[in-house]
């Protein structure tokens, strides 16, 4: 994240996502002046337009405040009637940030405490993971029980495939969305800046899962 932040001091331009987020990941040499682009918020959000998933109304609980997070609340930002994103993070002054920036965008913000996560994740919609609890098979902040049938739990970490709050989620029959999916519609934005021509995904995603492994 760091290098996200500090490469903006050294390109000549960057897009309106790239401000709103304050990060920039993917940097485009456009005749000899270096432009900044954000495929982050794009990559989050695009697994749910597959999904075809109305977030009009939906309670949001956001894991973490760090860079991931602010991605995450810009790309909500984007759609249409989100009815509260609530934050957990143990660095209060990073939720305090957050919850300006959430605030800022024209979205509700709520910080928790640890105390109340299972009883705010059990009434909401959507569920986000942005930290990176579950990349070495840490269990879940989040108990099965705590999960509704009815919400959607999407998890950035994308290794291993399946973490423990996915595993939580399926117990319990929600949808779950997997971390390589926003990997892989990251990849796809970034090819589409470099090259400016559709990308070979089916060989993207065969790379992916010779990697990672098939998604369950």
């Amino acid at each position: 994240m760091p290098h996200k932040v500090a490469v903006l001091d050294y390109v000549d331009s960057s897009d309106k996502i790239v401000e709103m987020v304050g990060a920039a990941n993917t940097v485009n040499n456009e005749d000899g002046k270096f432009y900044a682009y954000n495929t982050d918020v794009v990559g989050f959000i695009e697994p749910l337009h597959q999904r075809k998933i109305d977030l009009n109304g939906y309670e949001v609980l956001i894991l973490g405040a760090g860079g991931a997070a602010r991605a995450v609340v810009v790309a909500l930002s984007q759609e249409k009637g989100i009815s509260k994103i609530n934050i957990v993070n143990r660095n209060i002054d990073r939720s305090t940030n957050l919850a300006n920036v959430i605030n800022k965008l024209g979205l509700r913000a709520n910080i928790i405490s640890h105390d109340d996560i299972q009883k705010i994740a059990f009434r909401s919609n959507l569920i986000v993971n942005t930290t990176p609890l579950g990349m070495k098979n840490e269990e879940s902040l989040i108990k099965s029980s705590s999960i509704s049938k009815e919400s959607i739990v999407y998890d950035i970490v994308y290794r291993p495939i399946e973490t423990k709050l996915l595993e939580n989620a399926k117990t319990v029959g929600a949808q779950v969305v997997y971390g390589y999916e926003m990997l892989l519609e990251q990849a796809i934005a970034s090819f589409k800046i470099w090259f400016r021509m559709d990308p070979p995904i089916e060989s993207m995603k065969k790379v992916l899962f010779g990697m990672f492994g098939e998604p369950i």
